[in-house]
């Protein structure tokens, strides 16, 4: 069958970003290029473009990954209330388009870490959203058996959320020296938030990093707030990107999958040919509090969320673009709900019936080497080792 294709020109009035698109009347369309607002930088002379292009496929997986992860806190955070997971407990919810987007540029040999605001990008990087909930009740089938709960999930090529403000990033400038070291052309991703931004360890790798001419991506996730302080009130300097000193950076709409997606695009050239580091400061917003015991009330207003989800949901914006450029219908976008819903519905279900690891495993997985055992104070002898499904991060 003949298969009649046009070109179409529209508003996208949610984003107010031109769209050019080619649709085709069964299928519709198979490429879009869309505007990112401008983005900032410090000393480079040329940065991401702001014409950028998505296929139809990319564009529903985006959708898909963003609806998952925002519906993989929801199911959190009431499991939460309900005491199914205990300790703590930090939500990405409002941030989805940062872990999304830069995912979608990384290859697979590129490494990830973070802080502890890590749930969606254990699930980004390959575990299942079962393995995360598990995790996070503290079962058996969860991503580390249930024994590192909210803030220590780990994936392939993932080495995971880390409790410690800032400590991760002197993580992943080592990670991105040993890819350097190996010969290798690998980057390591090293997010952290604008709370952690002021620690000096991150002004001490700036420097060692930059020196090295170590392939790692630093990434500020600027939501605004650390825990409790506005940015303005915590930073003399709250342009983040430029922190870096003698380290280029860019200023990028962290709401934007899109934009995301080719800032990064763009850090992953630079950092895996030579140049060395490179400082992405992604604007973000967090709709929860910092954490689950903080209502996030107290120092920004209700009103305040309400128009962030209103005019700058990551999530909506996206769905609009597809929806205003005919890359998919409105029955397609709600099937898709469905079956993340679904997805998620199943694994909360699992989440709260999983069964928790017994005594005698809690001293395993404190040596790669199972024989190093025998060191270990009150294990019993002879216990029946359970199948081994995490060594490194880089080994699932």
């Amino acid at each position: 069958m003949l298969r009649k294709c046009f070109t179409i020109q529209s508003q996208n009035l949610f984003n107010n970003l031109k769209v050019s698109s080619t649709v085709t009347k069964k299928y519709f369309s198979s490429e879009v290029q869309f505007e990112t607002k401008d983005f900032k930088l410090h000393k480079l002379n040329d940065g991401p473009k702001t014409n950028v292009t998505v296929n139809r496929e990319d564009a529903l997986n985006y959708y898909r990954q963003m609806l998952s992860v925002r519906r993989l806190e929801a199911a959190s955070g009431a499991m939460y209330k309900e005491k199914q997971i205990r300790g703590f407990c930090h939500l990405y919810s409002g941030q989805e388009a940062c872990a999304v987007g830069m995912k979608a540029a990384l290859r697979p040999h590129d490494d990830v870490i973070t802080a502890y605001r890590c749930h969606g990008w254990t699930y980004l990087m390959g575990a299942s959203i079962a393995s995360v909930l598990c995790e996070l009740t503290g079962h058996i089938e969860g991503v580390s058996r249930g024994k590192g709960g909210s803030m220590h999930l780990y994936a392939p090529n993932f080495y995971g959320g880390n409790g410690i403000v800032g400590a991760q990033v002197p993580l992943g400038v080592g990670i991105g020296f040993a890819s350097k070291y190996k010969g290798t052309d690998g980057i390591c991703v090293a997010l952290y938030g604008d709370g952690a931004a002021n620690q000096g360890q991150i002004f001490e790798v700036y420097n060692m990093s930059k020196l090295w001419g170590t392939p790692v991506i630093f990434v500020c996730e600027n939501n605004g707030y650390g825990m409790g302080t506005s940015a303005e009130r915590a930073s003399a300097n709250i342009e983040y990107y430029t922190r870096g000193d003698f380290i280029p950076g860019i200023w990028v709409d962290g709401m934007d999958v899109l934009a995301v997606r080719e800032a990064t695009r763009f850090a992953v050239d630079h950092a895996a040919n030579g140049k060395g580091p490179i400082l992405l400061e992604m604007a973000t917003y967090r709709y929860s509090g910092h954490s689950m015991s903080d209502p996030g009330t107290s120092y920004r207003s209700r009103d305040e969320i309400q128009e962030v989800r209103q005019t700058r949901d990551p999530i909506t914006s996206l769905k609009e673009k597809i929806l205003t450029s005919g890359m998919a219908t409105e029955a397609e976008i709600k099937a898709i709900d469905t079956e993340v819903k679904k997805e998620v519905d199943e694994a909360t279900k699992k989440a709260r019936s999983d069964p928790g690891i017994k005594v005698e495993e809690l001293t395993y997985d404190i040596y790669a080497n199972d024989e190093n055992l025998k060191l270990v104070r009150n294990v019993i002898p002879n216990a029946e080792l359970p199948h081994k499904r995490f060594n490194t991060a880089r080994n699932l």
